[in-house]
């Protein structure tokens, strides 16, 4: 009978010892796990403007990988966009066609183009900048397209 008494009470400390353990680690783990990264591929269209990985203007950008990216961090990726138009231009840009739809609620992309006007052929030297809510929930994967546009 005592053993069968031991076996119990050790069985009790141990429950007891394990929801204090959870209760009190719970809201650490809970933290780490709701940690996401989010990976991403971006389409680039262009209407009037060539988009370069680099300033020679010899490697083309047809699409931007943005890798995976953290809730809450901001990711850059440099290029470089000629005015192919044959007059000054101006650029714009717009993100659409997001996938899933409710990731713009998310994330943002912006640029520093400053709106100077580019002459025929000049080549201006840009950041776009993928911001991503530290609130990001139910997003694993998405992608976009952005379209950059000489106007004018």
């Amino acid at each position: 009978m005592e053993k069968r008494e031991s076996i119990v009470v050790g069985a009790a400390v141990a429950l007891v010892l394990y929801t204090l353990s959870l209760s009190l680690l719970g809201p650490a783990v809970s933290t780490i796990l709701s940690n996401r990264t989010i990976s991403n591929a971006g389409n680039v269209k262009t209407i009037g403007v060539g988009v370069y990985w680099d300033q020679a203007l010899t490697n083309p950008v047809s699409s931007i990988n943005w890798g995976t990216i953290e809730p809450g961090s901001n990711v850059i990726r440099t290029v470089f966009i000629r005015n192919e138009g044959n007059a000054p231009a101006t650029l714009s840009m717009a993100a659409s066609n997001w996938n899933p739809s409710d990731a713009s609620s998310y994330m943002t992309l912006s640029w520093d183009y400053g709106g100077q006007s580019l002459t025929m052929n000049e080549v201006v030297e840009v950041d776009f900048t993928l911001s991503v809510s530290g609130s990001v929930t139910g997003i694993t994967s998405f992608s976009f397209d952005i379209t950059i546009a000489a106007n004018g």
